[in-house]
């Protein structure tokens, strides 16, 4: 039976009986706002979510049946979300493919492990997923409560990949321009972006919300979500992936370790690495409605280039954003 998403919106959404026609009524009647880039935004239980997905959110909470060794990649864009995909596939696949033989090396990260809402239900609201390999990995940028019921039910792993807002904010909004100048949008302003982030409406927003959905729940539910930040992981990459390893039920061997097969990971999947790809330098992937070049996840990788981009003024507002919603929690991050 496919599970049902709980909202103000049950009704419709976990009901098979409804056509296009009532999902067409629900995203009509959502707030809106306009994009940082093309697509407009609609808050969608309680997130802004790209209207033109939010079919596909549905017919994912609606028809996606997890299995108990699923594997899910949770994050805010532009959060490190391509560089975990890189490192948990080769976690995962390890056994199937070595470093002269793996898929990164002519693909790139986001085709080797799709987005749910954005391309493995971008054209299909019932697409064939038990034919994947497992376990199967599947990534999204959709907050904790919004994931379908059966996800959160099953002994399924979530690992979200969080890094400090002020990079985050930075590395969206050159993603987005590099976005908009590729369709020939009017650019968007580093002060007009940094706005619409700290009003919350930015995509799968606001960033607090979704950020706090997967800290709370890492800690009520350590064995379910991974809560791993992007800082730790540029700090002590080995430390982290077999954490990783372990948390979702792979730990590497003493063999493993002491052959090099971790550290063989790590450079693989290393910025360098990944963006000097051939693979990565030309083509492009799908991301909403926008093909997207591949070389535009890869600019910098650094920790605190922020510093390079906000006043003074900026970072005391960020920060004061982070003190009020996220430090009574016990969620800091390093920023430089």
């Amino acid at each position: 039976m496919a599970c049902q998403q709980l909202s103000s919106h049950s009704a419709i959404v976990g009901s098979e009986e409804h056509d296009q026609e009532a999902i067409d009524e629900l995203i009509a009647s959502l707030p809106q706002t306009k994009g940082v880039v093309g697509p407009f935004l609609s808050l969608y239980q309680n997130f802004w979510c790209p209207t033109s997905r939010i079919a596909n959110v549905i017919a994912f909470q609606r028809h996606f049946q997890a299995k108990h060794k699923d594997i899910v990649l949770a994050s805010q864009p532009k959060a490190g979300t391509t560089w975990l995909k890189a490192l948990v596939f080769s976690v995962v696949n390890r056994s199937r493919f070595d470093i002269s033989n793996t898929p990164l090396l002519t693909l790139n990260p986001h085709e080797l492990v799709p987005h749910v809402e954005s391309q493995q239900y971008g054209n299909n609201p019932r697409p064939d997923l038990d034919s994947l390999a497992e376990p199967r990995l599947f990534a999204t940028h959709i907050p904790y409560p919004s994931l379908p019921e059966c996800i959160k039910r099953s002994d399924c792993r979530i690992i979200y990949i969080c890094r400090n807002p002020l990079d985050t904010m930075v590395s969206s909004w050159h993603f987005f321009l590099a976005i908009a100048r590729l369709e020939g949008q009017p650019e968007w302003s580093l002060e007009e972006h940094f706005e619409t982030y700290c009003q919350g409406k930015i995509w799968y927003g606001p960033f607090w919300e979704q950020i706090m959905g997967y800290w709370k729940e890492s800690l009520e539910r350590p064995h379910k979500v991974f809560f791993l930040k992007y800082e730790d992981l540029k700090e002590d990459i080995v430390g982290q992936l077999k954490k990783v390893a372990e948390f979702v039920g792979l730990p590497f061997t003493e063999e493993e370790e002491e052959g090099g097969v971790i550290e063989e990971i790590t450079k693989m999947c290393s910025f360098k690495t990944l963006k000097d790809l051939e693979a990565n330098q030309s083509n492009k992937v799908l991301v909403i409605n926008t093909k997207v070049e591949k070389r535009s996840f890869f600019r910098k990788g650094e920790v605190g280039d922020w510093v390079n981009h906000l006043t003074p003024s900026m970072v005391d507002r960020l920060n004061s954003i982070m003190l009020e919603k996220m430090s009574p929690f016990g969620l800091e991050f390093k920023t430089c």
